[in-house]
């Protein structure tokens, strides 16, 4: 039995969009993984599954998974896709902005266009055990023994957990082996999405990430996200943030602890298909 799909990408950051708004929608790890393989596969960073709500609140829920088939709780990327798959269906209106249930709850998408979207990415989370982040109390600098270097790291979460290292130097050599090293760590017991940020200016920044579950990534939603967060609340940048990634750019606004943090990038339809392999 086919699979139609949709691949799309946010700044270079690529899914899978597959239908599962009439239920059925049956996928396990192993099917995600072949899917996945950019060789004898589509090729994806996540698979993302549009469904019904299950919070009664919400428009339409989305599922995340990983290229590794492990499941995810957002994806800052994603999540614009969806809303630019769904406008495409004819589900969302240019204009719009309308509340869709994530794994790790409610955001709110507003169509710029059919190719540009701002989502309501809520408070970055800075409370260890939240994260979560073995750590006694809360700060803006942690030091951990990463790969036998000592790294002065920034901890957050964004609905996934991740770890910001300010660098002078996105091409450092280093950066190879420090990402995975960082991802896998034992203080972050989920995992962490590890993010190298190089600050031009208060309100420009570059940024490479090591996602969990998927490897370095072109553009990571979240990622940018946590990264300006950590800045911010450490009073490095300004309340709107440029975030250049290898892939394109997102721009990233928040005011400050209490207030919701917003993301605004575009979506991109790549081709559609149909998956003939096991499901």
């Amino acid at each position: 039995m086919a699979l139609r799909f949709s691949k799309m990408h946010g700044s270079g950051n690529d899914f899978l969009v597959v239908d599962g708004r009439g239920g059925g929608l049956a996928l396990n790890p192993a099917v995600i993984r072949a899917m996945a393989d950019r060789h004898t596969g589509v090729g994806f960073d996540q698979l993302l599954s549009i469904e019904p709500a299950r919070d009664g609140r919400s428009a339409f829920y989305y599922g995340i998974w990983n290229a590794d088939g492990s499941f995810s709780g957002q994806c800052g990327n994603g999540v614009r896709c969806v809303a630019a798959w769904l406008h495409r269906a004819g589900a969302l209106a240019i204009g719009d902005t309308v509340q869709i249930q994530s794994p790790s709850g409610p955001v709110a998408v507003r169509l710029i266009d059919a190719h540009r979207v701002t989502v309501d990415m809520g408070e970055p989370i800075f409370d260890p055990p939240r994260i979560p982040f073995d750590a006694p109390n809360s700060a803006d600098h942690y030091t951990l023994e990463v790969d036998g270097q000592a790294l002065e790291i920034g901890a957050a979460s964004m609905g996934n957990p991740h770890a910001v290292v300010v660098v002078e130097n996105l091409a450092a050599p280093a950066l190879a082996r420090l990402g995975p090293a960082l991802t896998g760590h034992a203080r972050f017991r989920e995992g962490a999405n590890a993010g190298f940020v190089q600050k031009l200016d208060r309100q420009h920044v570059r940024l490479r990430v090591h996602e969990r579950g998927a490897g370095w990534t072109l553009a990571c939603g979240t990622g940018a996200c946590a990264a300006m967060a950590v800045l911010r609340r450490r009073g490095d940048v300004d309340a709107r943030v440029q975030v250049d990634l290898p892939g394109g750019s997102l721009e990233i606004e928040w005011a400050g602890p209490g207030e919701r943090l917003w993301m605004t990038g575009p979506a991109t339809f790549v081709f559609e298909g149909e998956w003939l392999g096991m499901l």
